[in-house]
């Protein structure tokens, strides 16, 4: 099994990295999808969110209200320390338990947005960057997701910088470039993972 973390930060477009990846065999694991799973409603994870930050992080139906505990949290350097305290131990052994049950020759991809801040990288054989220029960031953040622009700068600045990111990769993907470059970049990268997996 060769393990890889990929990240990127938020707007670089790691998540159409992590599918092309997919489509050509790998095994995904997703810690965003994860860590939404681990406080979905009756999960010990939303009680001690809901401990920690009130019960105004919840929505009229009982699920937790993402946007509004992000804007409470992002702000604060302290309040993301306590929340990624309940979080992350919750998401690594869900993400043991996935990796577990994978294949033995399987390329498993982690999909991991906070690798680089959270000192991960020597946990992965392989770690790949997915990289853009902040402008494109911002671009992507407020056209396509809707943000605001100090909403999207906020989270970019809590984040690790584009230089502390590629200074963990063992791969980089440049993602400033058109679909078609990015997909023939991937297919690539996926060449090299394969043999990496066979040699392992």
């Amino acid at each position: 099994m060769l393990k890889v973390g990929l990240t990127g930060g938020i707007g670089a477009g790691k998540s159409e990295v992590s599918r092309l990846l997919v489509a050509c065999g790998a095994v995904l694991i997703d810690a965003d999808r994860i860590a939404r799973e681990v406080v979905a409603p009756g999960t010990p994870g939303l009680a001690a969110v809901v401990e920690a930050f009130g019960a105004e992080v919840l929505a009229e139906d009982g699920s937790l209200d993402r946007p509004r505990l992000g804007s409470i949290v992002f702000a604060d350097p302290e309040k993301l320390a306590v929340l990624n305290g309940i979080v992350h131990p919750l998401v690594g052994a869900r993400s043991r338990e996935l990796e577990d049950a994978a294949p033995e020759d399987a390329v498993v991809v982690h999909d991991v947005p906070l690798l680089t801040e959270n000192g991960l990288a020597p946990f992965y054989d392989v770690v790949i960057v997915v990289d853009a220029d902040p402008r494109t960031q911002l671009d992507r953040l407020v056209r396509l997701r809707g943000m605001t622009e100090d909403d999207a700068r906020a989270r970019m600045a809590a984040q690790a910088t584009r230089e502390e990111r590629r200074k963990i990769a063992d791969i980089v993907i440049d993602n400033d470039v058109p679909l078609p470059g990015l997909q023939a970049r991937v297919r690539e990268v996926w060449a090299d993972l394969a043999r990496r997996a066979r040699t392992e």
